[in-house]
């Protein structure tokens, strides 16, 4: 409901409150009272205060896990934990219904069968997207794209992974078609930027958006000879398949 996003948007309003929920989101694990409190610079008991609000909120989930890795007599009590709601929450004043008409959209491109089309309308896009943003150098320029589009980048062992999908509801009802489409959107993406020694590819991880960059090289889930390699469609199928596997 539009009130209840309002009302839990509405906990942001304190900068220090904003600063911790930013921190935890940012993390994408369990984040304690101590870490938290030392990455905002205030004391554990307020960060402790205000992270409770935010779990009151809806922003946030928490928990208990020991933190230190021991366990048995002597390992101590476990540690209140969070991290970020999975539930996703919007407010637009006044009320729109995007995801509605964009669910309808999906569900048309599949009944006509122009997922090619819609792939290639989401690779135009993207490059539009990335003429936009050059001149800010390709790391520095496709990270600054990324993150104005919600993607939330993050670089690890070489590549650049994406910690959230912005397309997450049209990803869980039309997983073959998103994740093409967003494959497609981020290739534009690099095109627009002028880059040819990084690729986006198909690398989805549990409660992550299903694309990654990497350097150049054949794109695992690139369409090629028939004989050799399967088409991008049945690859996004394949890795939609094991990320819903992961999660359950």
């Amino acid at each position: 409901m539009v009130s209840d996003d309002l009302e839990s948007m509405s906990a942001l309003g304190d900068p220090v409150r904003r600063a911790l929920y930013r921190f935890v989101s940012e993390r994408g694990r369990d984040v304690g009272r101590n870490e938290a409190a030392e990455a905002v610079g205030v004391q554990r008991t307020l960060a402790a205060f205000h992270l409770d609000k935010l779990v009151d909120a809806g922003l946030l989930e928490a928990g208990f896990r020991r933190l230190t890795g021991r366990t048995g007599p002597g390992s101590g009590r476990p540690a209140k934990v969070y991290r970020r709601a999975r539930e996703e929450r919007s407010v637009s004043l006044p009320p729109r219904d995007y995801r509605t008409l964009a669910l309808v959209l999906a569900e048309t491109v599949d009944l006509l069968g122009g997922e090619e089309k819609a792939e290639e309308a989401a690779r135009r896009t993207g490059e539009r997207l990335g003429a936009a943003q050059a001149g800010g150098g390709l790391v520095g320029g496709l990270m600054e794209a990324l993150r104005e589009r919600g993607y939330e980048p993050y670089e690890e062992e070489g590549r650049i992974r994406l910690r959230n999908c912005p397309f997450h509801v049209l990803a869980e009802s039309h997983p073959l078609l998103v994740c093409s489409m967003n494959a497609a959107l981020c290739e534009g993406l690099l095109a627009g930027l002028g880059e040819t020694g990084m690729t986006a590819m198909l690398d989805p991880r549990p409660e992550e958006c299903c694309v990654a960059f990497g350097p150049d090289a054949p794109y695992r889930n690139a369409v090629a000879p028939e004989s050799t390699a399967p088409s991008r469609k049945a690859a996004a199928s394949q890795d939609a398949g094991s990320s819903k596997n992961n999660e359950d």
